[in-house]
């Protein structure tokens, strides 16, 4: 969380007085940890896996479901789209909701809107209602309640190990990444898309609705009305006008970081969406390109922790830097991958550079802003995410369709990964200039 320079303490002493005031607060104030809170952590990780598969059911069945319609891919791409941007909005509305009676009304419509979407899916038979399905019940209203809600909801069961809490819940996205991909491809190739999609739909109502169960207990910090570190944060943050993040506005530098979350999700999600019809393409079978995408994101997964440990020391932006270019490379590398080994060895390149990027937003604004905003800030940005990774995985259709290539793609993917890094860079460099660490917030006195 940022640190708010008091008048009269000098830049230099700050970094010594903040332990001080910290063991004070520590000292005064009861944590509101529990062990109920680790289950929280469990049932949270498991839900954003399971949700989170979801959408590799589209990816991996790109060319059957284009196929099967006589569709260009781009549809099935923009399903995938359509999907992810349903999700970014319905983040922002299921927070909203659970912000007011807590997480288990979301959790539960969460869970069996996801389930009936994916039903629902699985019986279409026209452009209208595969588009709108996608968007409307398995986006909207679930995997809306899958995403940023559910990593809010976590925080505030933690004080004192929040980082760890979010890290491991997180976690959920790239462990579903991991394991459903293979498991996709297996059934598709032998009982199609539409029955494959029918049984995930009754798979996830069937597993989401009692982990949503383990949310319906309210929060300590929903029953007490906040902690009185919040109410401190939202009493220091009420005149918006005295504060300065990055030495910028914070609604600007805000959209700065939305700006940079879209450079890199269109990049992230190029080969995300078209790995596996990427290397059928290029003569492999499309169980290899599932491989491919089951060690990618299991790269990620490990990456993931391991980018939590060094934001820890050397703050959210400067490992988002290295995530960012390590990402840039890898994409770049798929352009001249053209044997099984060396698409194996980026897809783990790429995996360990990518991992990490989009939790680091998160961090970041828990580092610039006050507590008491992260909320709907982390709603925001995940919403521009998500519509960076639906601009990202339609386009790879669109520029196949025109092309018959995924080169020129990855190019398009690489030049959005540079404004991405421009934007990032820049941020960098204000954060060196206007102070950094305990003093990323600062509270012009009055």
């Amino acid at each position: 969380m940022g640190y708010t320079r008091q008048p009269g303490v000098s830049a230099a002493l700050a970094p010594f007085f903040l332990p001080m005031r910290i063991a004070m607060s520590e000292a005064n104030t009861e944590s509101v940890e529990s062990g109920y809170g680790w289950w929280v952590v469990i049932a949270t990780t498991l839900m954003i896996s399971v949700a989170f598969g979801s959408s590799y059911l589209v990816v991996v069945g790109l060319k059957p479901i284009a196929a099967d319609f006589g569709w260009p891919r781009q549809i099935p791409s923009a399903g995938y789209a359509f999907a992810m941007f349903g999700a970014g909005v319905g983040g922002i509305l299921m927070g909203l909701w659970s912000d007011r009676r807590g997480m288990a009304g979301p959790a539960l419509t969460g869970a069996f809107c996801l389930g009936l979407g994916l039903i629902a899916v699985s019986q279409s038979n026209s452009i209208v209602t595969f588009l709108g399905i996608q968007l409307f019940i398995v986006g909207l209203l679930g995997n809306g309640a899958m995403t940023s809600p559910l990593l809010t909801n976590v925080t505030h069961w933690f004080d004192r190990r929040m980082g760890l809490a979010i890290a491991i819940a997180s976690c959920g996205q790239a462990l579903g990444g991991a394991i459903w991909p293979p498991i996709f491809r297996h059934a598709m190739e032998h009982h199609g898309w539409r029955e494959t999609m029918l049984a995930y739909g009754l798979f996830s109502m069937a597993t989401l609705v009692p982990l949503a169960l383990v949310l319906r207990r309210p929060s300590p910090r929903m029953l007490s009305g906040g902690t009185a570190a919040d109410k401190t944060a939202l009493a220091a943050s009420a005149d918006q006008s005295q504060t300065l993040v990055l030495g910028l506005r914070p609604n600007t530098a805000l959209a700065l970081l939305c700006a940079a979350i879209i450079g890199c999700c269109v990049a992230m999600s190029m080969p995300l969406v078209h790995i596996v019809s990427y290397c059928s393409d290029l003569g492999f079978s499309a169980a290899r390109g599932a491989e491919m995408l089951s060690l990618l994101l299991f790269s990620a997964f490990i990456s993931r922790l391991a980018y939590g440990w060094l934001a820890d020391r050397v703050g959210g932006l400067k490992t988002l830097l290295l995530g960012s270019s390590l990402q840039m490379l890898g994409l770049a590398f798929y352009i001249y991958a053209g044997s099984l080994e060396s698409l194996y060895l980026v897809s783990i390149f790429y995996g360990l550079g990518y991992g990490g990027v989009v939790p680091m937003y998160a961090i970041i604004i828990r580092e610039l802003f006050p507590a008491s905003q992260a909320g709907w800030r982390i709603g925001v940005i995940f919403l521009f995410g998500t519509v960076g990774m639906a601009l990202g995985g339609y386009l790879g259709g669109v520029i196949y369709d025109w092309t018959a290539t995924y080169r020129l793609a990855f190019l398009t993917g690489v030049a959005f990964n540079l404004c991405n890094l421009a934007l990032v860079i820049f941020m960098v460099r204000r954060q060196g200039n206007h102070g950094g660490g305990a003093e990323r917030i600062v509270t012009v006195p009055a």
